[in-house]
């Protein structure tokens, strides 16, 4: 009764249970957990580097890592976070009082549509204009309500958001200052063949590393220029238009222009040549150039996996995640890239350590 199969195979039950308990407890701080290890794998290099500076003082180096992670990313965050609140009541109110009326501007464009388009829209029986403008009026109506219920759920969900908040700052100390130690720790207790391991962890920092650098890098920069291109056009709510362009641009090839398109062929309907002209371009071939040059370069290259791969993973870990999903998404396809990978050249039994060690080796031959 007391043998030793049964005794591993009670531990083995206990251990995923207690696994499972504890990754239940952590989940209302799913978000601040993945953050925090995001940002300690992003930051674990300048870490190194004060640590070598400031003579070997863990707590000194992972203090000032901390304190420059809040002054170069958190702060900047927070503060685009209270103008577009306040963006965002400003176009609400002005949505409600008739100043944006998307119906007028609907009916603009119909104006100055040519009669063939119109008889084409009917031809294929696409609806009648004036039920095409109820239908915009009845959106804008509808979309005025989600963002003010948004505004407001930001608000009662605050506190929650500042406990998340702390935790995940307290996490990204400790994360940062022994990330080494719990990286080692792992290693030795997953019961893999340790090159498998090894292989496996370097895969996860680097597509995390690759994937927040790069597409929080393309998503600034996207938001940045349409944002500037939409306020020297004179377009009202330029920021909460620029922040839509950077979170769509999360999504590649096709992003920001969801936002963009709109807005110029509208210049271009009610004869504003000049400026649909000028958004067209900026839209082409400055935001559409950062994300076809910037986003290969800063992920598709680290992560060593093809396009179409990262737009899938990504796209498939937003709608299942939410905003995370950008990060998780490319993971878990590295990641099942990389165990398919030691699989293969495995000979899909146990040569572990050479199956390893020899995709170890290609990796680094490509990163040279």
């Amino acid at each position: 009764m007391n043998s030793p199969q049964l005794q591993r195979g009670v531990f083995l039950a206990l251990l995923a249970a207690v696994t499972a308990a504890f990754l239940w407890v952590l989940m209302p701080f799913f978000g601040a957990v993945l953050w925090g290890v995001a940002l300690a794998i992003l930051f674990t290099p300048l870490y190194k580097w004060l640590l070598k500076k400031m003579r070997g003082k863990p707590n000194a180096a992972a203090l000032s890592t901390l304190a420059i992670c809040l002054f170069i990313v958190i702060l900047p965050l927070a503060m685009v976070g209270v103008s577009l609140v306040q963006e965002i009541a400003l176009v609400t109110q002005n949505i409600r009082s008739g100043q944006i009326n998307f119906a007028a501007y609907f009916q603009q464009i119909l104006d100055a549509s040519p009669q063939w388009l119109l008889n084409l829209v009917e031809r294929f029986n696409l609806g009648d204009m004036a039920a095409w403008q109820a239908r915009v009026s009845a959106i804008a109506g509808q979309a005025s309500q989600i963002i003010a219920s948004q505004a407001l759920t930001i608000g009662q969900n605050t506190f929650d958001f500042v406990v998340s908040f702390f935790v995940m700052l307290y996490l990204l100390y400790f994360l940062v200052r022994d990330g080494a130690t719990l990286s080692k720790t792992m290693r030795d207790a997953v019961p893999l063949a340790k090159p498998h391991t090894h292989y496996l962890l370097n895969k996860f920092t680097t597509v995390i590393r690759a994937t927040v650098k790069g597409n929080v890098a393309v998503a600034i920069a996207q938001g940045t220029i349409g944002g500037l291109a939409f306020w020297f056009l004179g377009v009202q709510g330029a920021l909460l238009w620029a922040v839509l362009m950077a979170f769509l641009s999360l999504l590649p090839a096709v992003g920001a222009a969801l936002i963009w398109g709109p807005v110029a062929i509208y210049f271009l309907a009610t004869g504003h040549f000049w400026q649909g002209g000028v958004l067209i371009f900026v839209g082409v071939f400055v935001i559409g150039l950062v994300d076809n040059i910037l986003r290969p370069v800063l992920v598709g290259k680290d992560t060593q996996m093809p396009d179409y791969i990262v737009l899938m993973s990504t796209i498939g870990g937003m709608a299942i995640f939410g905003i995370n999903g950008f990060v998780i998404g490319p993971v878990i396809a590295a990641l099942f890239m990389a165990a398919w990978s030691l699989f293969a050249d495995s000979g899909h039994v146990g040569n572990g350590h050479e199956a390893a060690e020899s995709a170890e080796g290609a990796g680094d031959k490509k990163k040279g």
